[in-house]
Parts: C-alpha cells; structure tokens; sequence
C-alpha cells in the first residue's frame, strides 16, 4: 500500500510518524516530498547509492526568427511571455513548462532549454530505501521533483510519502499515488485548524483517511474534538512521552531503538490496513445496493 502522511502545519510530527512507519514495514520506501526542507535522511542515516539532478523545460528564444505576432503571449495564460521593446522576454519564475509556446510559434522561433530544479538521491537503510528530493535555492516549485519521485516508486507496494506541509499544490502533488492518508495533528487549537486544511484537502481527492494524534496529554484536545465532530476516524494517540522525544532529538528512529514504541507503530499499521479493508467492503456493498435498487 502506498500511504501518503501529511499535516496542516510544520513541527506537529508528520516526519516522525513517516520514518517509523516505514521502519516498521521490512523492505519499505521511504519518500521524502518535503523538498524545500527534507530531514527525513537525518534519522535514516542512509547509504547514499545514486544521485540524479531534476530538469524541467523552459522556452528559448531566437529573436531574429521572432516576427512579433504575439500569438506565444496571448496562448500563456501565466503571463510568463511578454512582447517588449521588438523582443520576446521569459519570465522563468511564472513558466508552467508546458510547451505550447513552441508548438504555437509559426516561425518555429522557440525552442527549449533544460534548467536544473533539484536533485534526488537514493539509499538504503538497513532493509528501507530512502528517496529524498531537494530543490535548488530560489526556484518558485518544488512540483517538477515531487513528480520524478512518484515516478521512482512506480510499481512499488509498501511505500511511505512524506508529504510537504500545508495544503498547498505541492501537497496535491505528493498524494497524487496514494492509497490512503495519513492526516497527522498536535493537540492544539492552530493544530485543529490546520488539521480542517488537510480534511478538506483529503476529501476533495477522494482519498481514504484517518488522523494520527500527536503530543497527547490529559488536557483538552481541539484536534480529537474536531475528529469527533467530524466523524473521523483516529488511528492512534501518540502521548507526549519524554522517552520518545529523547530519541527523537538525538536522531534516532525509536522503533528501531523500543520495542514499545515498535509495537505502537505496528498496532497503527494494522489498524490502516483493517480501515482501508473495511472501506472496500462497505463501497462494495453500496455498489452492490444500488445496482439491486436500479
């Protein structure tokens, strides 16, 4: 199963349920879709076995083949060409990379060029891969390197995507492959907030669900009430446990470290496979009712 992890917001502890998922799965891939900031690779510690740098395309102009017609500015819907001064300029910063620019172009005056976006790296970690995406400073998305490491975990079973932060359209982009979600909140009022952006998110895609609740104690949890109001379900409570955050800041993955901790996550990993069954069962079963009622 392909389980995409994600959270309304930075530090509620999505890398920390990502890592220890698939360091409970023997033989899983680890995904690191937070390429503006990957941290997944500090706690695996991984053999390092191959690079690769992440291209996208973006229009090259040849101004004395250019004639003016403007038919390349007025087919860009993202303003990234403009006609000035007798000249095509590109704006590399707004360009989707979609090519029509130089399919349009009578006078075949564009062609394209690669920029390097980011690279990816690939290791083991005891019996884990790691995939790991980083962007180049100053590039405006991270989408073109989220896409070539779905693509890596094409055809794969057991695989972990640790989302980026937020809802925004590198988010969207991450949990394109999932099978089911991963919605991760700390018991706080910003953190229920937070949590409603990834629940809208999840249910605009379709996608099945749960909510891990992280850092719980005894007081009040605006995060839970808000699973409860909602009818969501919560696959696990991690508590707020000085053992666990101890690990957790010296690096270490602590269900390689406890097997209380190992036994946590596995309880979670049941838990996930036994929702998305019984998920199947009732869409067939609703399958089946209609088709009876038609």
């Amino acid at each position: 199963m392909k389980i995409a992890v994600l959270s309304g917001k930075g530090g509620t502890g999505k890398t920390f349920v990502s890592v220890n998922l698939a360091s409970t799965i023997e033989n899983a891939t680890y995904v690191d879709c937070d390429v503006e900031e990957p941290n997944g690779h500090l706690f695996f510690q991984p053999v390092w076995l191959n690079t690769e740098r992440v291209y996208r395309k973006l229009p090259l102009v040849d101004q004395d083949k250019c004639t003016g017609c403007r038919v390349c500015t007025d087919f860009c819907k993202f303003n990234a060409l403009a006609y000035i001064s007798e000249q095509i300029l590109v704006f590399d910063e707004v360009c989707h990379s979609c090519g029509g620019c130089v399919t349009l172009c009578p006078q075949g005056a564009i062609t394209e060029k690669d920029k390097v976006v980011g690279t990816i790296q690939k290791g083991m970690s005891l019996s884990q891969s790691v995939l790991s995406g980083t962007m180049e400073v100053g590039e405006a998305s991270g989408i073109p390197i989220i896409g070539q490491l779905l693509e890596e975990i094409s055809g794969r079973s057991d695989v972990v995507i640790d989302c980026p932060p937020g809802s925004s359209c590198s988010v969207m982009e991450s949990l394109k492959e999932a099978e089911y979600c991963i919605l991760v909140a700390e018991p706080t009022i910003f953190g229920s907030h937070n949590l409603a952006m990834v629940h809208e998110l999840v249910e605009l895609y379709d996608k099945p669900y749960g909510v891990v609740l992280n850092k719980c104690t005894d007081d009040e949890n605006p995060s839970k009430i808000y699973c409860q109001d909602h009818k969501i379900k919560i696959l696990a409570e991690i508590p707020y446990d000085e053992e666990l955050a101890k690990l957790q800041s010296n690096g270490k993955i602590p269900v390689r470290e406890s097997d209380k901790i190992k036994i946590m996550f596995m309880d979670l990993l049941n838990t996930i496979y036994v929702d998305k069954a019984n998920r199947k069962f009732r869409s067939k079963e609703d399958h089946d009712e209609a088709s009876l009622s038609s």
